[in-house]
């Protein structure tokens, strides 16, 4: 449904800022989120729906895949976010990514609506769905959530409104701080890894939230290789210059590649004399070390 499939990098840019859009738009990023919630104040709103109709109607976004963000289903704002964009833009949308999803039926309503404005301006092909989980809500009714929607697509973790949520002490928003420094574990653990469950059982993908300190180039890469190291597809991101070292740390390396296509060749002749599994490189391999092999090498054809 977008000519970006997997995007691994998607980089937010405010809906109230054409100029940051346009920059965007020829950006390294792989999906460019023109948002209209946390970074538009609420009087600018009415006014950053229509920068954002005016940019994907007018701007080339080349292979990036283009999604709109809109308000949460709660607020004042969202239905009319759908109603405008969808109909003045709703061709060049491919996504629409709802923040603070809660239950089930919060996707419900934003594919009720959806499909009448698809309806109504003729669109075929469905626009797909991105959910946000940034609640204990959300987090308590992810397996619903995550089979809401033949639209939905992706699951997203919203760290900063989770903690919130949740009581937690945090500095900002995506870091490492003394509150990760007092627990005796990675205290996001349990909502990423129900997240990256709940999506691959519904056949969805999943992105780990942005991290705010965008000129900390170590701390980004070690907060995406530890969403990697989960099971995350990809991270977004708040600044352009974020966008090289997210894509680096989710892409397999060489040294990745070759071990998987090494140990695949190894178990191809395995089979080809009829056994089942094989040792390779010291350590047995079987079914499920393919899968994991193939799996990489997948991932290394979509980066």
């Amino acid at each position: 449904m977008g000519s970006t499939p997997d995007p691994i990098t998607h980089l937010f840019v405010p809906a109230s800022k054409p100029d940051m859009i346009a920059k965007a738009a020829t950006s390294s990023a792989d999906a460019i989120c023109l948002d209209l919630e946390d970074s538009v104040a609420p009087a600018a709103k009415p006014a950053a729906r229509g920068h954002v109709v005016a940019a994907l109607r007018e701007l080339d976004f080349g292979g990036r895949a283009r999604i709109v963000r809109i308000n949460a289903v709660d607020t004042p704002f969202a239905y009319r976010d759908l109603v405008e964009v969808i109909e003045g833009a709703g061709t060049r949308v491919e996504a629409v990514m709802v923040p603070k999803v809660a239950s089930p039926r919060d996707v419900d309503f934003v594919h009720t609506l959806l499909t009448q404005i698809e309806q109504h301006i003729g669109r075929g092909d469905p626009i797909r769905i991105d959910a946000q989980i940034e609640s204990a809500a959300g987090f308590v009714n992810l397996r619903e959530i995550a089979g809401a929607s033949p639209r939905l697509a992706t699951l997203i973790f919203g760290q900063g409104d989770y903690s919130a949520s949740m009581r937690m002490p945090a500095a900002s928003i995506g870091e490492f701080d003394a509150n990760d420094a007092a627990y005796p574990g990675h205290r996001y653990h349990a909502v990423m890894h129900a997240i990256v469950a709940a999506a691959r059982a519904s056949g969805l993908r999943c992105l780990d939230g942005p991290y705010a300190a965008y000129r900390d180039g170590p701390g980004l890469e070690r907060a995406s290789r530890l969403a990697r190291a989960l099971g995350f597809d990809g991270k977004q991101c708040i600044h352009p210059g974020q966008l090289g070292t997210v894509a680096a740390a989710f892409a397999p390396s060489p040294e990745e590649i070759a071990a998987a296509e090494s140990l695949v060749q190894a178990y191809d002749a395995a089979v080809a004399a009829g056994r089942g599994a094989a040792v390779h490189d010291g350590r047995m391999i079987d079914a499920a070390s393919i899968r994991m092999a193939r799996a990489l090498l997948a991932r290394r054809r979509q980066s």
